[in-house]
């Protein structure tokens, strides 16, 4: 079991940045990948970025170059920060981790945070 908690979410203009955390606890994997997904309603949910144990991060094409994960493992949190954001950003973001980072990514399985909202105006 691992509970995901989500923060930092809101408003902001075309063009600006926000920052996303999601502080992980309560699980005793030795390993495990976090990732943040974003999903519009009536839409499915799709992966933004992942980080892996080691560091290793992946993006969508979509958001490369815009935005960056990392992670602080001794708070056992990970960011996403977004610059140059765009109205195709609006969604609910999602906080998500699974000691695989195949079966989090490619098939979107794992532990959720509630998410939190992004809106981007134009």
């Amino acid at each position: 079991q691992v509970h995901l908690e989500e923060f930092g979410g809101g408003s902001v203009e075309a063009g600006g940045s926000l920052r996303l955390s999601c502080v992980a606890s309560n699980y005793t994997y030795t390993s495990i990948s976090m990732a943040w997904f974003r999903q519009v309603p009536g839409k499915e949910r799709e992966g933004v970025a992942i980080i892996d144990d080691y560091g290793t991060t992946g993006y969508a094409d979509s958001v490369k170059g815009r935005f960056t994960i990392s992670k602080d493992n001794a708070k056992n949190t990970i960011y996403l920060q977004m610059n140059s954001l765009k109205p195709d950003d609006t969604a609910r973001y999602y906080c998500g981790a699974n000691p695989s980072p195949q079966r989090l990514w490619q098939a979107g399985l794992g532990y959720w945070g509630q998410g939190t909202q992004v809106t981007v105006s134009s």
